[in-house]
């Protein structure tokens, strides 16, 4: 079990790219099991026992669960047709194994939360039988109760003889998972060794090239009035699914930083879509400023003044091969010259400014989005909201994805847009990400609000207790 550290754009995914057959190498070999291999493509690849788990999934929307899990690879009867009971079984089991079994198998990918995908990612690797799994940020919308899942999985596929290189930006799953390190730096090997013989202050310092200062918890704040109230909000019920949300209430004041925690299904993802007009409400009250507000669609929510960065970063947030400054000017931070024609100019000297002031990397305003890292894309939609000034800006898995040290450029953006007088809604599954950044933390479980608490005050531990369900 190694881990391959290193900051975005140091090199992993082309490594990764590279060991799966979706890229060919210039120069130099890669061998299994002391033989030199060649692939042509990723079937080459699978054939040779090689599985990724991607950070950017992969899954077919309009398959079932089941079918995704087994695509590529379905079992089959004697007969040559395809054997549905033992894959709606064996995907069952694959499920179960990572402490996700209520799970609908023949529930359709699409309707799937950004966590619920990711395990069924892992469960898909599961049910393959590999000699080597790559985990590209397996764990990066996983709450603490689902990586306990995945590292006794981890373990015991070690135990097997299988072979697993670790992508993580998260330093205590590689403490808790791994026993030696790799890390690269600008597409070079720098450093390795064993991870006991290291602190996270040299693991850090060798993927940045420099020392980060990682801040400690949010400091106490004066906050102004309610903001944001919701009370019994809860999602329309039908026959088809039950409701996610059923019952959750808290308030944001202005200026203030109020953290989500939940394990998968809890309804976090889903109470932000609410507040932001993007799915219905069921039931409930929602206040915006002391005023009802019911939005009935983002546009409307927008024009009130709230604002949402959205978990799945690439399907929700950015068109990929767009322009950084159009995405920049999605929400419409746009100074009109004329009734109908937008002014560029204007949108690029105004973006401009966040450039320099959040220290967005690169090549050109005009260059693909997706040519940027997870972190400066994050930074890009964040200021695409600043820009709009919102009163309440949800903030869905802030760092989902991101290395150390644009993590806490994003920490750092937060807290000075909450220093701003906005409301944030802070939505994360790393629990001392929330701890850090809020100042009170709200926990769902199974759609209802059960328990808040200053975050000062809060433990991961505690935290962790009261979003389990208790049987």
């Amino acid at each position: 079990m190694r881990p391959l550290l290193g900051e975005n754009g140091a090199g992993k995914s082309t490594v990764t790219h590279l060991l799966s057959g979706v890229c060919a190498p210039d120069s130099g070999t890669i061998e299994a099991d002391g033989v030199p291999a060649a692939f042509g493509g990723p079937r080459d690849a699978d054939k040779a026992g090689i599985s990724v788990i991607r950070q950017e999934l992969s899954l077919f929307p309009d398959l079932s669960v089941a079918e995704a899990i087994f695509a590529g690879h379905l079992p089959v009867t004697g007969l040559g047709l395809v054997d549905w009971k033992r894959v709606r079984e064996a995907a069952r089991e694959a499920l179960r194994q990572l402490g996700v079994s209520s799970l609908d198998v023949r529930r359709p990918v699409a309707g799937l939360s950004i966590a619920q995908q990711q395990m069924v990612e892992i469960a898909r690797a599961l049910t393959r039988k590999s000699r080597l799994v790559i985990m590209d940020e397996p764990t990066a919308s996983l709450s603490p109760e689902e990586v306990g899942h995945l590292g006794e999985i981890i373990a015991r596929l070690s135990r097997e003889g299988v072979a697993i290189l670790y992508v993580s930006h998260r330093l205590d799953e590689i403490r808790a998972f791994c026993q030696s390190y790799t890390v690269l730096r600008d597409g070079k090997m720098v450093e390795e060794g064993d991870v006991v013989a290291v602190d996270n202050a040299q693991l850090i310092r060798a993927m940045a090239g420099r020392d980060v200062e990682i801040g400690g918890r949010r400091q106490a704040t004066s906050p102004g009035g309610v903001a944001l109230s919701v009370r019994d909000l809860a999602a329309p019920a039908s026959a088809r699914a039950p409701a996610r949300v059923v019952g959750v209430s808290f308030d944001v004041r202005a200026g203030e930083i109020v953290g989500l925690a939940g394990i998968v299904g809890a309804g976090r993802s889903e109470t932000a879509r609410m507040i932001f007009g993007a799915d219905p409400i069921g039931a409930g009250e929602i206040r915006l400023g002391g005023q009802a507000f019911s939005p009935a669609s983002p546009i409307e929510a927008m024009r009130a003044g709230i604002g949402l960065v959205p978990e799945d970063r690439k399907g929700q947030a950015i068109l990929p091969q767009r322009a950084v400054v159009e995405n920049f000017a999605l929400a419409g931070v746009r100074t009109p010259r004329y009734r109908w024609v937008n002014d560029r100019a204007g949108e690029k000297g105004l973006f401009r400014g966040f450039v320099e002031r959040l220290g967005i990397r690169a090549s050109s305003l005009s260059a693909p989005i997706a040519t940027l890292s997870g972190g400066n894309q994050q930074k890009v939609i964040l200021s695409r909201w600043i820009a709009r000034k919102p009163k309440v800006l949800v903030v869905d898995e802030p760092t989902r994805g991101i290395d150390i040290g644009a993590k806490e450029d994003v920490h750092t953006l937060l807290r000075d847009i909450a220093a701003e007088g906005v409301a944030l809604l802070v939505i994360s599954s790393d629990l001392p990400e929330l701890m850090a950044l809020s100042d009170r933390i709200v926990v769902l479980r199974e759609g209802r609000s059960v328990f808040e608490t200053d975050a000062a005050s809060a433990s991961a531990e505690d935290l962790m207790t009261r979003m389990t369900p208790h049987g």
